[in-house]
């Protein structure tokens, strides 16, 4: 069928899936040009084939077989996309009335088109460390002995047996110290001894030392001890298996020995320093990314965060947090994702669905998802599975709920960091659902830790009614998405009120300012990311935009007076878009010219504070000094030609002769 720019090919499994061509085409939106396909991937190939030949955009509704098809398609014209509605709801108890949930997968797939993502190349020369607890390291070494250039590890002071021949380096020591990525690892060895060659009955060592350092490509880690790396599982040259586990073991020296050569690594994310909120003239401020990051791929770096491409993993998690995208996810961005969500929900309820629930979940979870469909009962028909890198935010959930979703419930993370992340998201959309009077739990972690487990937990969802869907297009960064996402549901909600307080870290909320004690020195407007603070050139005046604050804290911790403090939460009405004046005064005119150069307040104060007390303003002369412009202060004092370093009259010397 043809769904706007892109040619449809639906096919039905061998008839595993109860799908009719008219039936579908109606729920799309769009005309049936034929009948579905029942056996795409092999006896109706060529009806690919031919469809890939004639260019465009060509969507598939088929993942499992999505590497035959391009095969076959090699060459041809056509932009390939795939989209998965077998597993996702054709394989379910409620198949038969699953034709919405199709049709919104479908529309999705084909709104957020797959783009290309830029690499950053890995290259290993094979050079490799083999890290062990006894004779098993080496044992395992020796399987690799022709096809990498070995060095053997052992850390503790189990006794080791002595080579016939030395093949490769064994050393004794304890790694203290990882860095670097696939192809420029450097670590740190402590107790690092090599072998005396003499050793007879047990392999001997030489004198111990600690800090030595050494460079390798891949690192085989056969200790059975705690990971070298955070988030080892997902580290790019770094294996690692149980040293108990023989069948672990050889599938690590198979991959260990695969990896040779030169490999593109996608750069998940990108970094827009000048709108970081993370650090302006040694202050910090915001450490979302930081606290979020698996991986331990993101630092500090001056009045920025600085991210290692080789180490990110791209879980997304630090895009998700991030409340300025500063921090980018590869593709698809926050207003891509918000548009999607759109899509998908309008055009599940247009097909006739209603209280629809989205399922988040990560890579992970789409394995669990296909195993629930094929040893199990698969999704109910209104539970709609979007998978997404991690990057569940607040603004992505506010913008599901506005568009209309009755519930979401996001397939909790395996990575534990990630899942805490998410976790403190959900705890902020929470409360502004229950002060609006949507109720509780309408956004939940999940936690499944198996197929069957997801399955009982979704097969006894109870209907709900959700927010009736707003009507607007998502647009901006993800401080206006979030604000438009807010402002639906506000508008819609059951009980709306001004304002909800929100937990400590939330990216929206508002600045407070001691105006008895703040000077109007303005420092809080230098340092504002996001120019929530604001300064008036023509008057002494600080105002402030509570739709754009971010909470990321510089201010505070800036203000020489320690009078701005923050207050999350989130607001609603058009008030909070515009600026606020929070202190105003009247400007200092130069005595002479008449010129405004300071507030006058800060000037008295000043004057009071140094008339009669400095020697250098003991003459009212000099005091009004302070009252006046720095041309006309320069002027004064030329014309006086005091000397700013000779201090005060020094009391006549007195010797002996002047006691006589």
């Amino acid at each position: 069928m043809k769904l706007g720019d892109h040619l449809v090919l639906v096919c039905t499994c061998r008839g595993t899936m109860p799908i009719e061509a008219g039936t579908l085409a109606r729920a799309c939106g769009a005309e049936a040009d034929g009948r579905l396909a029942v056996e795409l991937c092999r006896a109706e190939i060529g009806r690919f084939e031919d469809a890939a030949a004639q260019g465009g955009k060509l969507l598939v509704a088929c993942t499992q077989e999505a590497p035959e098809f391009r095969r076959a398609g090699e060459g041809a014209a056509a932009r390939l996309g795939f989209v998965n509605i077998r597993e996702a709801a054709g394989w379910s108890l409620e198949a038969d009335r699953a034709a919405p949930k199709i049709a919104a997968l479908i529309q999705g797939a084909a709104a957020l088109e797959p783009r290309d993502v830029p690499e950053i190349a890995l290259r290993s020369e094979g050079v490799t460390l083999v890290y062990g607890s006894d004779d098993r390291a080496v044992e395992a070494a020796s399987q690799l002995k022709d096809r990498l250039d070995l060095t053997v590890v052992i850390t503790g002071s189990a006794p080791l047996t002595p080579p016939g021949r030395d093949e490769f380096p064994v050393v004794r020591g304890t790694i203290s110290r990882v860095t670097g990525h696939m192809g420029a690892w450097e670590l740190v060895v402590d107790g690092f001894a090599e072998p005396l060659p003499s050793s007879r009955r047990v392999l001997e060592f030489g004198p111990a030392r600690d800090g030595a350092r050494s460079r390798c490509d891949l690192i085989l880690d056969l200790s059975g001890g705690q990971p070298l790396l955070t988030g080892h599982a997902r580290r790019d040259g770094y294996l690692r298996a149980s040293p108990d586990d023989p069948v672990a073991v050889q599938k690590a020296l198979l991959a260990a020995a695969d990896l040779v050569g030169e490999f593109g690594k996608p750069r998940y994310v990108t970094l827009d320093a000048a709108k970081c909120a993370h650090a302006r003239n040694g202050q910090i401020g915001c450490t979302r990314c930081l606290d979020a990051c698996p991986m331990s791929a993101i630092g500090p770096a001056e009045d920025s965060v600085a991210i290692d491409p080789y180490a990110c993993a791209g879980c997304g998690a630090c895009a998700a947090v991030c409340p300025t995208t500063a921090v980018r996810y590869a593709e698809p961005g926050a207003e891509a994702v918000a548009r999607w969500l759109r899509t998908v929900l309008t055009a599940y309820r247009a097909a006739g669905g209603e209280q629809p629930v989205l399922l988040f979940h990560d890579e992970a979870g789409a394995e669990m998802i296909e195993l629930l469909a094929r040893h199990g009962d698969g999704l109910p028909a209104r539970v709609i599975p979007l998978q997404m890198a991690g990057q569940f935010g607040l603004d992505a959930f506010a913008t599901a709920l506005a568009f209309g979703a009755a519930e979401l419930l996001v397939l909790s993370p395996r990575n534990h960091e990630r899942r805490e992340a998410t976790a403190r998201e959900i705890g902020l959309i929470g409360p502004i659902l229950e002060a609006l009077g949507y109720g509780a739990g309408r956004v939940r972690l999940l936690d499944a830790d198996d197929p069957f487990q997801l399955g009982d937990a979704v097969w006894r969802l109870q209907p709900r009614p959700g927010p009736a869907p707003a009507a607007y297009l998502p647009t901006g960064d993800k401080i206006a998405l979030t604000n438009q996402a807010l402002a639906a549901l506000h508008a819609a909600a059951p009980s709306p009120i001004d304002a909800v307080p929100l937990p400590r870290g939330a990216p929206i909320g508002r600045v407070l300012v001691d105006t008895t004690g703040c000077t109007l020195c303005l420092s809080c407007v230098a340092v504002c990311p996001t120019s929530a603070l604001r300064d008036n050139p023509e008057r002494p005046q600080l105002s402030f935009v509570e739709d754009l604050c971010v909470q990321c804290g510089l201010c505070a911790t800036t203000c020489p007076e320690h009078v701005v403090s923050l207050e999350p939460r989130a607001t609603f009405g058009p008030g909070r878009r515009e600026p606020v004046l929070l202190k105003e005064e009247e400007p200092a005119l130069c005595i002479s010219c008449g010129k405004p150069f300071g507030t006058k307040s800060s000037i008295e104060r000043i004057a009071a504070q140094l008339a009669g007390k400095h020697w250098m303003f003991r003459d009212p002369a000099m005091t009004d000094r302070i009252r006046m412009c720095a041309d006309c202060r320069v002027i004064a004092h030329a014309r006086t030609r005091i000397d700013p370093y000779a201090g005060p009259p020094r009391p006549p010397t007195r010797t002996t002769d002047d006691y006589r």
